[in-house]
């Protein structure tokens, strides 16, 4: 019934992992679709994916194509056979009864109405209270809301969901993280895919495919669906990048899903980017952090591209 589907680049060592932690799976799924973004130069995870293939009691397929991880997700679900497809990330690893409690959760709706249900991440849960950047965003009233998983439509930022403190059950969401998230097909039987604005490193290409799909259909998040996060490093990009990311796709979410803005957006957007520079400016001087230079680079970049329209 669920067509796991997975991005990867440089992680033989992660993906082998995830291989053994699907088999684990009281609930097995139908089949596996590794999407490498590795050159052709590159044959590690290849290699990895070779030899457990003859082992899984699952039906697996590798597929080479780069372009980042919504490209890769696109092209996972193209040729997807499943009726529920899962984006599971190859540095998580899956309590045995998730796709258990998810598929639970999607018998129970008898209207169906929920076209998505996401896991619960129970290494990456923090204290908004207990975080200065958390608490300063509550003192200035940067945000209009506080609550993990729903996005600020007046200011155009996502709530972090790993916020939320542990329970059992499900609560609606506005969106879902691609790491351990489980849709019905029919999500993207009418066309819906990741937009390929989002190339390159992934960020927030996966709130915005959810903002999308929620305008038709109700999301949630499963408590008692839960997963650890090894937070692997192989893959990843600079900071400057990354800091150029959170200015102009941020911004393109927002406009997309909000737009056109109105002045009043605009200034709440521009506001909370003004505090995120501060922010980044003061850890820089503090710590002496080089990543923190390349980071606020990047963000100047981004507002900079912004201006010219990109």
């Amino acid at each position: 019934m669920i067509s796991v589907v997975t991005p990867t680049l440089r992680r033989p060592r992660e993906v082998a992992g995830l291989l053994e932690n699907l088999v684990r799976q009281t609930m097995l799924p139908a089949e596996l679709i590794l999407v490498d973004g590795a050159d052709e130069s590159d044959n590690a995870t290849a290699d990895v994916f070779a030899q457990s293939v003859p082992e899984l009691p699952f039906a697996a397929r590798y597929i080479r194509h780069g372009g980042g991880t919504a490209i890769q997700r696109n092209v996972g679900i193209d040729v997807s056979t499943g009726s529920y497809i899962a984006f599971i990330d190859d540095d998580i690893r899956l309590d045995p009864l998730f796709f258990e409690h998810i598929l639970g959760v999607f018998a129970a709706d008898r209207g169906r109405r929920i076209g998505g249900v996401t896991g619960y991440r129970i290494t990456d849960h923090f204290k908004g209270s207990d975080t200065e950047r958390w608490w300063w965003y509550a003192r200035l009233r940067l945000l209009g809301t506080y609550e993990p998983g729903r996005y600020d439509f007046t200011s155009g930022y996502p709530i972090n969901a790993n916020m939320q403190p542990p329970f059992t059950g499900v609560r609606d969401v506005d969106f879902m993280s691609t790491s351990c998230a489980v849709w019905r097909r029919d999500v993207v039987h009418s066309g819906l895919r990741f937009d390929p604005f989002f190339r390159d490193f992934g960020v927030l290409e996966d709130a915005h495919f959810s903002l999308r799909a929620r305008r038709s259909w109700r999301l949630v998040q499963c408590g008692d669906a839960r997963c650890d996060h090894l937070h692997a490093s192989g893959g990843r990009v600079d900071t400057r990048k990354l800091g150029y990311k959170a200015v102009v796709n941020y911004y393109y979410v927002f406009r997309d899903i909000n737009g056109p803005l109105g002045w009043g957006r605009q200034l709440r957007f521009w506001r909370f980017q003004a505090f995120e520079f501060l922010r980044i400016t003061a850890s820089a001087v503090r710590r002496r952090r080089w990543s923190d230079v390349m980071e606020l680079r990047g963000r100047i970049d981004g507002v900079l591209a912004v201006a010219r329209g990109v």
